[in-house]
């Protein structure tokens, strides 16, 4: 039976239908399902896929994720592995490097950090090296947020740390739609990418047209048009915003909600019109603020389209304390439909 803030978020997700490209299919799938839809359409197009992961065989992964693939694909295309990110990772470079397309499922985003030294160190710049010759087609997968108060090692949402990195892309998507637009494009991508989900989508339900598509990298969608304040949301933290903005209008306030879908390439034109029209900007990160996404729109900004601001930036974050197994004191920490709510007026106040 699905939670009542699961029921919310796939409430907003379907009703979600601005900057998309949706057809007219009335289709509705779940996140979890948008994945595996991707990985088996292009695991049936192109032979030179194979996906590797901790315990994404036969089990079909820790969130489902890989539900009935194995059935059909087999140990020779999908193959479980050790709890080994920095091996994983490793044999996915050199795998690419010798013609194929991997995907490599770490699982939980938080032990990336055990295999960073090979996407920084390598992954990234093998094509800068070697003058073009080689490329690193690359997919690392991985789900990333706090679920049922997870606790410190299994609730990081630092995707912003990859961001930094010239020659990675980085998707985050928040519906089911994008999920598989995206996860298309990222196996068809010559470029490393980290596709990250949040495992508070995986049983929320949106548009998911059954006929082929994919969503480009480097852009936006705008979710919900507004004219008094820009809200820019990644991830699971879209359907907060959406839920904020709705509570707004019945206030006045008009909230734009725009979801840039992925960090690495980062349209900047969207979000510096947005700012342009509503002269206020809101961005709500369920990261941490220090040195993250919500700094880089933020400088943008100000860099950018300081002109067209009346009232300061303001970015919603999580609060700089570990994760807390304490659901009363984890949700403080996370930001809260609420929280958004109260900072929006406040930005309106000035």
């Amino acid at each position: 039976m699905e939670s009542k803030r699961e029921i919310e978020v796939a409430k907003t997700q379907s009703s979600v239908r601005q900057g998309l490209d949706e057809t007219s299919s009335e289709r509705v799938g779940a996140y979890v399902e948008a994945g595996i839809e991707a990985i088996r359409d292009e695991m049936r197009r192109n032979p030179d896929i194979f996906y590797i992961g901790q315990g994404i065989g036969p089990r079909g992964g820790n969130f489902a994720q890989t539900r009935g693939l194995w059935n059909e694909f087999g140990d020779e295309r999908l193959r479980d592995t050790p709890i080994a990110e920095l091996a994983q990772v490793g044999l996915g470079i050199g795998a690419a490097l010798a013609g194929s397309r991997p995907i490599v499922d770490l699982v939980f985003f938080d032990f990336i950090l055990e295999a960073s030294g090979q996407l920084i160190q390598q992954a990234s710049t093998i094509h800068y090296i070697s003058n073009g010759k080689f490329r690193v087609p690359l997919v690392i997968r991985a789900a990333m947020g706090g679920v049922r108060n997870t606790g410190p090692h299994h609730s990081h949402t630092f995707y912003s740390f990859f961001m930094h990195i010239p020659g990675l892309r980085v998707a985050v998507p928040a519906t089911s739609y994008d999920v598989k637009g995206l996860l298309k494009t990222a196996l068809r991508c010559d470029d490393p990418v980290l596709f990250i989900e949040h495992k508070a989508l995986y049983n929320t339900k949106g548009p998911l047209p059954a006929q082929e598509y994919t969503v480009p990298f480097g852009r936006p969608a705008s979710r919900r048009p507004g004219r008094d304040v820009t809200l820019i949301a990644v991830s699971l933290m879209v359907s907060k915003a959406l839920e904020a903005a709705e509570i707004l209008e019945r206030e006045g306030i008009s909230v734009e909600v725009i979801d840039p879908r992925t960090v690495a390439p980062l349209d900047k034109e969207t979000i510096l019109q947005s700012v342009s029209k509503t002269g206020r900007l809101v961005i709500l990160d369920e990261a941490y603020a220090a040195c993250g996404f919500s700094a880089e729109v933020a400088a943008l900004a100000s860099e950018e389209a300081l002109d067209e601001l009346d009232a300061p930036i303001r970015r919603i974050c999580a609060l700089p304390a570990p994760h807390a197994f304490s659901p009363s004191l984890n949700d403080y920490l996370i930001p809260s439909v609420d929280r958004v709510v109260r900072e929006v007026r406040s930005t309106l106040r000035g």
